[in-house]
């Protein structure tokens, strides 16, 4: 049986993780690839407040209200993607 595995460190974050691998490193000059979690989190946030606003709009029309549940399907999916890419950044990850 193996050791559990350890938490890296916000240090080992900064460094660069271990086996990680950028296929386009030294591609043509190309800089080193980064990671875009606030970008992320900002569209997360984003496409949260509008699914959530629209969906509620839409119930309030006469109209089918299928399209009002598919948006909040969509809003719930930018919520578990905005409380991943939150814990990540927390834990020390850069971007």
């Amino acid at each position: 049986m193996s050791e559990p595995r350890r938490k890296p460190t916000r240090e080992e974050y900064e460094r660069g993780l271990p086996d990680h691998h950028d296929p386009t490193a030294g591609l043509l000059g190309a800089a080193p690839a980064q990671s875009a979690l606030t970008l992320r989190l900002v569209l997360a946030a984003f496409g949260l407040v509008v699914c959530v606003v629209f969906g509620v709009l839409w119930l309030r029309t006469d109209l089918p209200a299928w399209p009002a549940y598919l948006l909040f399907v969509l809003g719930a999916v930018a919520l578990v993607d905005l409380v991943v890419v939150a814990r990540r950044k927390l834990r020390g990850e850069p971007g």
